[in-house]
């Protein structure tokens, strides 16, 4: 690209005034302006001037050829003026070397186009026009093809050139037309007013351009980005989320606090902006939408209470909103590789894991595994599947704890936290899912990498017995299970069994051969703690059916309800039955029906 003109030059042409005496032109060689060693807008306007002060056109085709090579690196090699069908070159301009052919003037057919010239790589025929048809041609060439501004500027001197022998060939029969001239020179007045206006608007743009490129060089994130947006506009720039929470302000008048939209009127603002293509006002901002690859990212806004946005803002804030979109999808592939990387470690500490390992990829993701950690496990009545659901518990578990591992086994969301979660969590978890009906288990303190299997399972049972509970919801930590603790996954489930089986043998079998529930009456009874109305409350029926299926319960079982060791002995075993056989006949019954026991189903008691 031609270097930027200097405007230093555009001087000399006003200095060398040509008169309008035909024996003081251009066309005579005497008292001609020397060629300028540059060209800004102002001298081509200087240039022009003296164009138009020539009367011959063959002497304005050789002003203009003069000056050609101060646009660039560009070279006249020939200048033609058309006469009837045939062009004649203009004389006063041979260089000595080979030139072009004057025949392919002809061919060209009063279209611009190539010419062949030696050594010369790009050769171009520029067609001089005027109202009544072809002028001539002006051959340019160089060694590479111009650019968009060397294209612009050469059209603009052949314009100027144009037009001067115009008026030149028009001056014989029409000297006096004062409306011609006033016409061509406000078409040169508006030229040059576009050029300058296209230079400040692609002065201003570079501005732009630059501003946000050494954002991105430097490494800047969000703030880095509303900072450089303020500065380019004058307006408070800032960035949102989707949902509306603010991430980064740049600029005066911050609200403190910053406002909470309601859900429905910040989807409502987003369709809003949706529908429409770039940039949209909404009362006194302008919002662009972030959103790389159709994935909304976050919201870049202006402040703009007076309307005074105008192109060079809205440019500014398209170029920055792209700018976001690259910074906000590095983050998310970065939070996603991340996200992977936490899950795949506690995975593998929840199975067991080489300690030394497990040190090196904690640091890695930035975890410290060396501080004590508690297992949690959360279950929530329907969102096994729901991706929100491990949203909300790791939100509610980091206004508590520092930020935990954390993954999704089945049904349920498994933590490894740095602190001992209390019970807020599960009211956090209920006012943000908005129901009660969930469950946490919590392990006791682990001190290291080999001991996490171990209290996973401690949490695993914590869950299993709270869900199992007479208050199936709410918290419950490994180290307040007092009995339970024994009755753990570490136990030989086939000695529970026979525990069961033990005491509660006769009764099960009953049940299965009569589909009756006297094993689920006496555990109701046993947790009511023996209270003859809380019991039958619970099982929802007559306080006299409880007492009639307790009065079966004695007989089939032949057990003294008021005994305490045979009391303390039934309601192990009933806790066994339903929290680790899950209140399932099926393993019990099977030895029984292996016996051959006999039995008939009847109505259900």
């Amino acid at each position: 690209m031609a270097s930027r003109p200097s405007r230093k030059l555009s001087a000399d042409v006003s200095d060398q005034r040509v008169t309008r005496h035909p024996s003081n032109t251009a066309g005579t060689g005497r008292h001609a302006p020397r060629p300028l060693a540059a060209l800004d807008p102002y001298g081509l306007l200087e240039l022009s001037r003296t164009l138009f002060t020539c009367s011959e056109q063959s002497g304005i085709v050789r002003l203009a050829m003069r000056h050609i090579s101060a646009l660039g690196p560009y070279r006249a090699e020939a200048g033609y003026l058309a006469t009837g069908d045939d062009f004649s070159r203009v004389p006063g301009h041979d260089r000595g070397a080979p030139t072009a052919d004057d025949a392919r003037m002809k061919e060209l057919d009063k279209a611009d186009g190539p010419v062949s010239l030696p050594a010369r790589s790009w050769n171009w025929a520029f067609g001089l026009r005027g109202a009544g048809g072809l002028l001539g041609y002006i051959v340019v060439s160089s060694h590479s093809e111009p650019d968009e501004q060397g294209h612009f500027l050469l059209s603009t001197l052949m314009g100027f050139t144009s037009a001067a022998m115009s008026l030149a060939a028009s001056r014989p029969e029409q000297h006096d037309n004062a409306v011609e001239l006033s016409r061509l020179r406000t078409e040169r007045t508006t030229a040059l007013g576009n050029l300058d206006t296209l230079r400040a608007k692609l002065h201003r743009q570079n501005t732009v351009h630059e501003a946000l490129a050494r954002v991105t060089a430097r490494g800047g994130g969000e703030d880095a980005i509303t900072q450089a947006l303020y500065e380019l506009t004058g307006l408070s720039a800032l960035i949102e989320d989707r949902f509306g929470n603010l991430r980064s302000w740049a600029g005066p008048d911050r609200p403190d606090p910053y406002p909470v939209r309601s859900s429905i009127h910040q989807e409502e603002i987003l369709r809003q902006v949706t529908r429409e293509a770039g940039p949209v006002r909404v009362k006194d901002r302008l919002i662009a939408l972030v959103r790389p690859r159709g994935e909304l990212l976050g919201v870049l806004a202006l402040k703009d209470p007076e309307a005074t946005a105008d192109e060079h803002t809205m440019f500014a804030l398209e170029h920055a909103q792209q700018s976001l979109a690259h910074e906000l999808m590095h983050l998310r592939e970065l939070a996603e590789v991340e996200l992977r990387l936490r899950r795949q470690l506690i995975d593998d500490l929840l199975e067991g894991t080489d300690e030394t390992s497990a040190y090196a990829r904690a640091d890695a993701v930035g975890h410290d595994l060396r501080r004590t950690h508690y297992v949690v496990v959360v279950h929530w009545l329907g969102n096994a599947e729901d991706y929100s659901f491990t949203r909300a518990v790791e939100q509610a578990t980091a206004t508590t704890v520092a930020r935990p591992l954390i993954t999704r086994r089945g049904g349920r969301v498994v933590l490894l936290t740095q602190a001992r979660p209390d019970y807020a969590v599960h009211a956090a978890l209920s006012h943000e899912l908005g129901t009660p009906d969930g469950a946490i288990g919590v392990s006791t303190r682990c001190d290291s990498p080999d001991g996490i299997p171990r209290c996973y399972q401690e949490a695993l049972r914590a869950l299993e017995v709270r869900q199992n509970s007479r208050q199936c919801s709410g918290t419950t930590f490994f180290d307040d299970l007092g009995l339970y603790r024994i009755l753990g996954p570490g136990n030989d489930l086939r000695e529970l069994e026979g525990f069961v089986r033990e005491w509660l043998g006769q009764l099960i079998d009953y049940d299965a051969r009569h589909d009756t529930e006297l094993v689920e009456t006496l555990s109701r009874y046993f947790d009511c703690g023996g209270n003859y109305d809380d019991a039958a409350a619970a099982l929802t029926v007559h306080r006299s059916t409880l007492r009639y299926r307790l009065q079966r319960i004695r007989e089939i079982s032949d057990r003294d309800l008021a005994d305490v060791d045979i009391r303390l002995n039934l309601q192990v075993a009933t806790r066994v039955w339903k929290i680790i056989l899950g209140g399932s006949l099926t393993a019990v019954a099977r030895r029984a029906d292996a016996a051959g026991q006999p039995g008939t189903r009847t109505g259900r008691l």
